[in-house]
């Protein structure tokens, strides 16, 4: 699914991207550090892939934001 050219990732695929489990991205949106969206009727959590970018981009400031929920995130 895209919009205005942004994908949706499952939890599960931004796991893989990173080689950790799901609970660790899991982990990573509810300490707001990621952001993710719940659609639909059965409210599924989707993550936009800019968000993806600007958490990446974000460890690699030192702007303070910690990427310790996300081992390898460093761009």
């Amino acid at each position: 699914m895209q919009i205005n050219g942004t994908r949706m990732l499952r939890v599960k695929a931004v796991a893989e991207m990173f080689d950790v489990s799901p609970q660790t991205i899991y982990r990573a949106i509810e300490s707001g550090k990621l952001e993710a969206l719940r659609l639909g009727s059965t409210r599924a959590l989707r993550i936009p892939e800019d968000s993806v970018r600007a958490y990446m981009a974000g460890c690699s400031e030192t702007s303070g934001h910690s990427c310790d929920a996300v081992p390898g995130a460093v761009a």
